[in-house]
């Protein structure tokens, strides 16, 4: 659980002052919007989790220089900078395979409602899974513009800020992001419900 604002600016201020406890509060709190965004870029598990721990370690070590307001989109940043550098290096190691999306990783996208029958249940994380490959498609930009508004939930300020793009890329970004999920969807079309069918 998120800490309160008071709580959570005292606990960034700790930590700019070397408090480890004040920081291992913070990495509580985060540590799964942080975790989520390195799955959803990556697609996979261990090298989220490298680039989860990347992004704890380089915010520790810069802690000091943040200087507010937005501590959330300043640690979202760290992460996706560390993403991105992680799928770059696997693209230097091209043998490392993907894993299959939704194959036992924490999904944003997955079904949370167990009032839901069995047959009903398997169907929407059929349909997490196909999101989350159609998420894999997008280039990385359009990818992390996407997972920060529609996972993470952002503002379009603070995804410019996590991005360090203007408002107008991010908009960019986010549109066509969501044209190619879309199309991508579309395809898939006889994974859904008739009425929730995506529409051309």
């Amino acid at each position: 659980m998120q800490a309160t604002a008071p709580d959570h600016d005292r606990l960034v201020a700790l930590s700019q002052e070397g408090d480890l406890a004040a920081f291992n509060a913070l990495v509580e709190a985060y540590q799964g919007q942080v975790y989520n965004l390195c799955w959803r870029m990556l697609g996979v598990r261990e090298a989220a989790e490298d680039a989860t721990q990347e992004a704890f370690l380089a915010a520790y070590t810069n802690i000091r220089r943040f200087r507010g307001p937005g501590f959330r989109a300043w640690l979202l940043r760290i992460a996706s900078n560390a993403a991105i550098d992680e799928l770059r290096r696997r693209r230097r190691r091209p043998q490392v395979p993907l894993e299959a999306p939704g194959s036992g990783s924490e999904s944003a996208f997955e079904p949370s409602d167990t009032s839901a029958g069995p047959e009903e249940w398997a169907l929407r994380r059929e349909q997490a899974r196909h999101i989350q490959a159609a998420l894999l498609t997008l280039p990385p930009d359009q990818r992390l513009a996407v997972v920060l508004s529609d996972v993470q939930g952002l503002t379009y300020e603070e995804i410019g800020e996590a991005m360090g793009s203007s408002l107008g890329t991010v908009k960019s970004r986010i549109s066509r992001g969501r044209a190619r999920l879309r199309r991508y969807l579309l395809e898939q079309g006889e994974l859904l419900p008739p009425g929730q069918r995506p529409t051309q």
